[in-house]
Parts: structure tokens; sequence; C-alpha cells
């Protein structure tokens, strides 16, 4: 494939402060061959009117109720069509304008590929790197110790992709990514940043509930011992990294 079809994916309820900053991301890419699904969760505030600016250069719009993120998630991904998907949801951006032809430029007809993010607070001041650096090779085994490639920043091969599994609210797209990890052949790091990440979603908010989904969605996949064991090391690299983080900022 020359020109691989891309599916970008964007999700959204309710947020106009936002929407237009992640459209014009995806909207404004140099890269030609995009298809741009937006899913939008029946909003009642100017939500709709910004996306009605934009509706001739979508391939798909759906305004509809939806049963929460996953659940609007899994309708995208039932419209899309290309031979790549990514989600860029309400929120987030794509790096750069020119951050899809870099990607897709990087390798030939991988099944993965995969980058940094970036984070931004609620006022996009740029809060640095995630705290999991991605790792050099990734495999699926990389999560054990924490999501160390973030949902943004992941192109997947359309046909390696299952729909989230709706008993996880709020941290499927950890099982989802896991899930095509494990059938991927070809995965590349492009060694560039992919996506910037708007921090304090709903996964913060509820926070206990997010972690208790984490510790069975890798119980799935690294079994129950393995996966007490890593939450050892994930607590002691927290503490650690909480108090270097101190430290610097005293």
């Amino acid at each position: 494939m020359d020109k691989p079809l891309l599916s970008v994916i964007t999700v959204v309820s309710n947020n106009e402060k936002d929407i237009e900053r992640t459209m014009l991301s995806v909207l404004n890419q140099t890269y030609p061959n995009i298809e741009y699904v937006v899913i939008d969760g029946n909003s009642t505030d100017g939500t709709l009117k910004i996306i009605e600016k934009y509706k001739d250069r979508l391939a798909i719009f759906i305004s509809e109720k939806d049963n929460g993120i996953y659940d609007a998630m899994n309708k995208g991904l039932a419209k899309a069509t290309g031979d790549y998907i990514i989600f860029m949801n309400s929120g987030d951006e794509l790096y750069e304008k020119d951050t899809v032809k870099t990607v897709f430029a990087s390798a030939v007809e991988a099944d993965i590929y995969y980058g940094e993010t970036e984070m931004i607070d609620q006022n996009l001041k740029s809060l640095g790197r995630r705290r999991h650096k991605v790792p050099e090779n990734f495999t699926w085994r990389d999560f054990k110790y924490g999501m160390s490639v973030s949902h943004q920043a992941i192109f997947i091969r359309r046909n390696l992709v299952e729909n989230y599994d709706l008993k996880y609210q709020l941290s499927a797209d950890i099982d989802w990514i896991l899930s095509a990890v494990k059938k991927a052949r070809k995965i590349v790091n492009v060694h560039r940043y992919v996506a910037k990440y708007l921090v304090g979603g709903i996964s913060k908010k509820k926070h206990l509930q997010s972690l208790q989904e984490r510790f069975a969605i890798m119980r799935k996949h690294y079994g129950l011992l393995p996966t007490v064991l890593n939450h050892f090391v994930i607590a002691f690299n927290l503490g650690w990294y909480w108090l270097k983080y101190r430290k610097t900022n005293d």
C-alpha cells in the first residue's frame, strides 16, 4: 500500500471547549488519505454547531445517545473502512500537521505504528512526556508495569482490532490494545511524538474503579500471581516518581 487509508475516529459528548481543536488537528493533516469519523453522544451544548462547520469534510458523522465512551467507540469501529485505525477523542490532538505522513513513511506495511505522547493541561500548557516512556521494541508484555503506549499514539491495522469490551467502563482501551498487539507481527516505533493528550479525563475522576479494571485486565492477560507481583513494582515506581517530581519542584 503506497498510501494506506487511515480511519481517525473522534468520540465526543458535550465538549464544545475542545472539539474544534481536536478536529482541526485531523483535518489539517498533510497526509491525503484519511477517513475521518466523528461520533457524537447527542450533545446538548454547542458541540454539534462546531461539528456542523466541518461536516462536509467528514467521511462519517453520527449524533445519537450512547451507552458510554466505549459503546461510542465501537460505533466508530463499525463504520470505519480504513486499513488502519487510530482514536483521537475530543480534547486530544495529532501532534503536528505532518504526523500521519511521517508515521507511514517510517516503515512499509507494519501491523502497528506507535510513538510518544505529550501531556497537556486544561489550559493547553505542555506537561511534558507521559511518565511511561514507550518501549524501544513494543510487545504485549510491555504493559505489565503500566500502559507504556497511549491510546492516542498507536496506529493499528484494522483487521487486528476487536470491539471494546463493554464490561470495562474506564480502561477497556488497555485490553483493546493488548488483544491487537498479541496478533501483530510487525510493530514499528516511529521515534517521535504522535499525539497530545488532555489530562484529567473520567478515569482520573473515578480513579479507584479505573485501578480495579486495570488489575482485572492485567490478570486476564498476564495471570493472577504475576499481576500481583507486578503491582508491587508499579507501586514502587509511582512512589519513586512522586519523590523525584516533588524534589524537582521544591
